[in-house]
């Protein structure tokens, strides 16, 4: 036996089929359909294709997880056959996510977005203030290019699906085909490609193409391992200066009422 046929058995059960009933669905015989449940062969793979569209589940999920233990209408799929795991609830039916650390970061973007197995042995997290019917996951940050955030930050990423969702001058976390996962705030530049810019002004920003993009997770939140430390001001900086006009104005403004 192997997941597969594991899960055309199981899916076939769910919806009161016989095995009869499904080859003729695949318009084949029960004698060549039989062994696929059984794990005695393995179906063609122009089978896999009809067996995938019958059931209106991707190939990847029928071959890479044992869909016995989830709730399949709460999977999320992607247009490239990629999966996500689905909206997981604890014993409370609270929502969990995903956490993404540093250990596993390099992983991550090196393709374990795509893998089943990479997602599911991430480690949990319970946040009362997340939507339940959102996706969500945690990532770490590097560097200082996006002030307060530093290294010891996670931030808390809500799943976008479509580029078109993204709002100029949102921040996010990015993840490339080139195995880069970065935090910026983000602005569309013409119509293919975003310009990546950081808060702080010592990194230039840089342009990347919508082609180039694997995922988006818009900010939701933040995690920190440290207090955040109020910035030293000039007292001669234009906000500065700004600031105490305000207060003359709003001082004199009390002397004449």
């Amino acid at each position: 036996m192997s997941l597969f046929s594991d899960n055309i058995r199981y899916l076939r059960e769910t919806r009161n089929l016989s095995q009869q009933k499904m080859a003729d669905a695949l318009q084949i015989k029960r004698g060549r359909y039989e062994p696929y449940e059984s794990g005695k062969s393995e179906p063609p793979y122009e089978m896999l294709i009809k067996i995938s569209r019958h059931y209106s589940i991707s190939i990847d999920l029928l071959l890479s997880i044992d869909l016995r233990k989830y709730d399949i209408e709460e999977l999320f799929t992607l247009e490239d056959n990629r999966i996500l795991l689905p909206v997981q609830v604890d014993g409370h039916g609270e929502n969990l996510i995903e956490m993404v650390t540093h250990k596993a970061k390099a992983g991550y973007a090196a393709g374990g977005y795509a893998d089943w197995n990479f997602i599911s042995e991430l480690d949990h997290l319970h946040l009362p203030w997340l939507g339940k019917n959102e996706k969500y996951r945690s990532f770490p940050i590097a560097g200082d290019s996006m002030p307060p955030h530093n290294d010891k930050s996670q931030i808390i990423g809500k799943y976008v699906e479509k580029i078109g969702d993204v709002v100029d001058g949102k921040t996010y976390i990015i993840i490339t085909k080139n195995q880069e996962m970065v935090y910026k705030r983000l602005n569309k530049n013409g119509k293919n490609t975003f310009m990546f810019n950081s808060d702080n002004s010592f990194y230039a920003p840089y342009e990347v193409r919508f082609s180039d993009i694997a995922e988006i997770w818009e900010y939701a939140g933040s995690l920190e391992r440290e207090n955040f430390k109020p910035e030293k001001r000039d007292s001669n900086d234009l906000e500065s200066v700004i600031r105490k006009l305000q207060i003359d104005i709003a001082e004199i403004r009390g002397l004449k009422s």
